[in-house]
C-alpha cells in the first residue's frame, strides 16, 4: 500500500507519463473505405436524417444516453479552492475516469474559462444537446446554487452539483448506519451540528431534513446560524429558516454542547477534544475536511466518539462521492430521468447504507470497489 507521503511524487509522475487520464476510443474499427463510407459520408447522413425526423433517435444513434459532461470553472477545487480552470483539469480528468471504470460511463472533462454565472449557465445550456447529463464540479457557493436550479429548469436532462448532492447523499447513508450502532432510533431527536454553510453543508442539511432529522444547527465562520443574522446571504437565510429550531445562538462550542452529531465540511482543526466532551454520549463525528480534518480520529475517539468518519482513504469510513455518483448518474441515463429529485437522493442514500449489512463503528459505508455497489446504486433509482 502506498505511503501517504508517497502519493503527490508518484502521481505527478504518473500524470505526466499518460498526458492526461482519458483518452477516445472508436466502438468500430475504421480498416476499409466501405468502413469509413459507413462511419462517416455518406452513411452518417442516414443518421442524421432520422433524427431530423424524430428527435428521441439521437439517444439510439448516437452517444448521449451513455455520456455526461463533467464541468468546472475551477472556483472551488476541494481542499486546493479557486485554482481557475486549467488547474481544475486533472481532477474533471479523474472523475471522467471513475465514471468509466464503475459504471462503463463516457464522461467528458470541460472546464470553463470564466467564473460568471450567465456566461457558465448559457455555454451549458449551448453544449447541453451533447450530453445525456450533467456534473457540475466545484464551482463555489452560493453562485452553484443558482446555476444548478436554473440549468434544472431549462434543460431536459438531469444536472446535479455533485459537491451538494453527492456529499450530502453518502454523508446521509453513513449517518443511517452510524445512528443505528449508536442506538439513536428516533431521527427526530438526534441533534445534529453542521460546521460549513457552503455547497455541501446547505446540500446536507437539506436532505437529512427530507430524511428525517429536524433537530439541525448549522454553524459557518461567524458561529450558528440562526434567523434574523444580519449578515446571512440569501441562501443562508433560507437555511435559517429550516434549521436550528431551538433558536440557539453563539458560537460552534455553545452549538455541541449536548450534541448527537458533529457534521464538519469546514477546516482543519475546526473540532476540538474540549468541544467533543461537551456533546452527548458517544456521539457521531463527520469530519470531512480535506486534506486534513476538522479533527483527526484517533483525538476524536480519545474524546469519546463512538463513530468517525473523514474524506480520506488512509482512515476508516471514507465518505467519498465516489460511493455515490458513478452508479447513481448510471441508474439516472439508463431510467431516462430528467431531473435529479430529493426522491433519488434520499434513495440513492438508503441503498447505500443498505448495502452494509452489518455496519461496525469501523465500517459503516463500503468501498468502492465492492462488488455490485455501483450497480446497487443504479438501481435505487426509480
Amino acid at each position: 500500500m502506498l505511503k501517504t507521503s508517497d502519493i503527490p511524487k508518484k502521481s505527478l509522475a504518473l500524470h505526466k507519463k499518460l498526458r492526461g487520464k482519458i483518452s477516445v476510443v472508436t466502438k468500430a474499427s475504421i480498416k476499409t473505405p466501405e468502413d469509413l463510407s459507413l462511419i462517416y459520408s455518406p452513411g452518417v447522413g442516414a443518421a442524421s436524417l432520422a433524427i431530423v425526423k424524430d428527435q428521441s433517435q439521437v439517444d439510439a444513434l448516437t452517444w448521449r444516453r451513455n455520456t455526461v459532461a463533467v464541468i468546472s470553472d475551477g472556483s472551488a477545487v476541494l481542499g486546493l479552492g479557486n485554482i481557475g480552470p486549467s488547474a481544475a483539469l486533472p481532477v474533471m480528468e479523474g472523475k471522467a475516469a471513475i465514471f468509466k471504470r464503475f459504471t462503463n460511463i463516457d464522461a467528458i472533462p470541460i472546464v470553463l474559462s470564466t467564473q460568471n454565472t450567465e456566461e457558465i449557465i448559457t455555454t451549458i445550456k449551448s453544449i447541453a444537446p451533447s450530453f445525456g447529463a450533467i456534473q457540475l464540479e466545484d464551482i463555489s457557493a452560493p453562485r452553484c446554487f443558482e446555476i444548478e436550479e436554473r440549468l434544472s429548469e431549462m434543460l431536459n436532462i438531469p444536472i446535479m452539483h455533485d459537491d451538494q448532492h453527492g456529499t450530502a447523499i453518502i454523508a446521509l447513508a453513513g449517518l443511517l448506519n452510524a445512528t443505528k450502532l449508536t442506538k439513536r432510533k428516533d431521527l427526530g431527536s438526534v441533534r445534529i451540528v453542521l460546521n460549513g454553510a457552503g455547497a455541501a453543508g446547505t446540500a446536507i442539511a437539506r436532505l437529512l431534513l427530507v430524511a428525517g432529522f429536524t433537530d439541525i444547527i448549522v454553524c459557518d465562520r461567524a458561529g450558528i446560524i440562526w434567523r434574523g443574522r444580519p449578515d446571512l446571504n440569501e441562501e443562508k437565510k433560507k437555511l435559517s429558516a429550516i434549521t436550528n429550531r431551538s433558536k440557539i445562538k453563539g458560537s460552534l462550542s455553545d452549538a455541541l454542547i449536548g450534541a448527537d452529531v458533529f457534521i464538519g465540511i469546514s477546516s482543519a482543526g475546526a473540532l476540538t477534544s474540549d468541544m467533543v466532551h461537551t456533546m452527548a454520549k458517544n456521539p457521531i463525528i463527520f469530519a470531512l475536511a480535506n486534506p486534513v480534518p476538522e479533527i483527526l480520529p484517533d483525538v476524536a475517539r480519545k474524546a469519546g466518539a463512538a463513530v468517525v468518519a473523514t474524506g480520506r482513504s488512509d482512515f476508516p469510513n471514507q465518505l467519498n462521492n465516489a460511493l455515490c455518483y458513478p452508479g447513481l448518474f448510471r441508474g439516472m441515463l439508463d431510467k431516462r430521468v430528467s431531473r435529479v429529485t430529493d426522491e433519488i437522493k434520499l434513495r440513492a442514500a438508503k441503498a447505500l447504507a443498505g448495502f452494509i449489512k452489518n455496519p461496525t463503528s469501523d465500517r459503516i459505508v463500503p468501498n468502492m470497489f465492492e462488488k455490485g455497489l455501483h450497480e446497487a446504486m443504479a438501481k435505487s433509482v426509480k
